[in-house]
């Protein structure tokens, strides 16, 4: 607004009404001539203050918004870092649930078979030479770990330690094509070999059995459990392998030969056990799952 003679004129005539209704406000009080013309006064004036005030208090939220700003980020992100360390425990808490469960599940089958086993934990996926499928634990020499021991997990047979460093050593997988293990039919002395598939069992998820007897009995839903090496190296006997889900017709040929869904998963592993001393006298079938599961319908197998 420019300052001119008639600004200075209008503002001048507002600040003398101000203060006639301000000295006629005191010196009245409820008289009958001057209190309408108060209201009226008041009135204009107070539509006038509402109006300034409709005007500044989106600038002054504004300005205070600004001044908390700062503060309210600093909550948020305290707040966030709070979430995530308790997101971050919750999962720690639970994952030591779930090491917890498979490391007494574990020992629970080492204590029914008499092995005594040291436990370790998988820390990666790796290749060795000669090997595609194969696992580094975080137990090695220093723990009393040698090459050629059999490991095994809650469920049963994993595979064997192909070498051993300081701290940690490497494991083959009984599902790596070059592994093969000497297998029992359960309930019997039918004997057979255990074969990896690699990438054509659909990832360590079957095995193949080959059964030397072709005139023994062998259909799905048998179970198959490790017979054991010399010495108990490199494999011990008595462990779970796996349960017959495919047996192939082969007339004239002098083997048998079945797939097996290993009960361990051997594509998901966590916590395992190094067999460093072997029992005294095999277990045969008592580590076995109790009760003998029935027959399951054919499920596809990959061809070889």
């Amino acid at each position: 607004m420019k300052d001119t003679r008639r600004t200075r004129i209008v503002v001048g005539s507002l600040l003398a009404t101000a203060l006639l209704l301000i000295t006629l406000d005191h010196r009245s009080g409820d008289s009958p001539v001057l209190g309408p013309i108060r209201g009226v006064a008041a009135g204009a004036f107070g539509a006038a203050e509402q109006a300034a005030a409709s005007v500044t208090e989106p600038v002054g939220s504004f300005f205070r918004a600004l001044a908390g700003a700062s503060g309210a980020q600093r909550k948020i992100a305290e707040l966030s870092a709070e979430n995530g360390r308790l997101r971050g425990e919750l999962t720690a808490q639970r994952l030591d649930r779930q090491r917890s469960a498979q490391l007494n599940g574990m020992l629970g089958l080492a204590g029914r078979g008499g092995y005594r086993v040291l436990p370790a934990q998988v820390i990666a996926r790796r290749s060795a030479p000669g090997f595609e499928d194969a696992v580094e634990i975080d137990a090695g020499a220093r723990d009393g770990i040698r090459a050629e021991m059999t490991v095994l997990n809650a469920d049963g047979l994993v595979g064997r330690v192909v070498r051993a460093e300081e701290h940690t050593a490497t494991v083959v997988l009984l599902s790596d094509p070059a592994s093969s293990a000497g297998a029992r039919l359960e309930g019997g002395n039918e004997l057979g070999v255990v074969n990896g598939l690699g990438e054509n069992g659909s990832a360590g998820r079957f095995l193949r059995f080959r059964l030397l007897d072709s005139s023994a009995p062998l259909t799905v839903g048998h179970r198959i459990v490790s017979f054991g090496s010399m010495r108990g190296t490199p494999y011990v006997a008595g462990v779970p392998i796996g349960v017959i889900e495919r047996v192939e017709a082969t007339p004239g040929e002098l083997t048998r030969t079945a797939y097996a869904r290993p009960f361990a998963d051997l594509t998901s592993l966590d916590v395992v056990g190094v067999v460093v001393k072997a029992p005294a006298r095999p277990p045969r079938d008592s580590v076995l799952p109790g009760g003998r599961p029935d027959p399951k319908p054919l499920k596809p197998v990959p061809s070889v």
